[in-house]
């Protein structure tokens, strides 16, 4: 059996092709695929026992034939080795939770859902993306400082990403 990686050349054998070896060659697979396909990007990558479970996201969505040509991208470095995984490769989603900093950027000024890994649940629309935080803003009724009843006041959070423990996107129908 035969492996392509790029320049690097070797034999295997599917017996030694174990799930750390397969996530590294992958890993390499994907950085020639990404380099060529700049507005794409790598979302997760998970590697069981028989299952290889690939999920992109691109800036510009994902079509089918991203998936299909990342697939075959994959499966042309291999002979045979990877006969015995099954191997998955789609789009991470529209109710996929967001990973990546690409991802966040992509929906900017888009309302999400962020759960913290300290359990607040904070609605907002996302209005800033940095490489190691986000802001989210919404309006909130508050009483009034003076007097009886409320205002709606705006308010707004930076949240770093390491605080954070889920984010989705909130998908809303506009109503006819």
């Amino acid at each position: 059996m035969h492996c392509v990686i790029g320049n690097m050349k070797g034999t295997m054998s599917p017996s030694l092709l174990n799930i750390f070896d397969l996530k590294e060659i992958l890993e390499k697979i994907f950085i020639e695929f990404f380099e060529n396909n700049k507005q794409l990007f790598l979302v997760d990558l998970d590697v069981d026992s028989f299952k290889i479970d690939v999920k992109i996201d691109g800036d510009n969505g994902v079509k089918v034939s991203d998936c299909v040509l990342l697939s075959k991208h994959i499966k042309k470095h291999f002979d045979t080795e990877l006969d015995d995984f099954s191997l998955n490769v789609s789009s991470a989603g529209l109710l996929s939770p967001l990973i990546t900093y690409r991802q966040f950027l992509k929906n900017l000024k888009r309302k999400l859902n962020v759960t913290l890994k300290e359990g607040d649940d904070i609605k907002g629309n996302l209005i800033k993306v940095s490489e190691e935080d986000i802001t989210l803003e919404w309006t909130a009724r508050e009483p009034k400082p003076v007097g009886k009843g409320k205002v709606t006041v705006k308010k707004n959070k930076l949240i770093a990403f390491d605080e954070i423990k889920k984010a989705k996107l909130v998908v809303e129908f506009n109503k006819i």
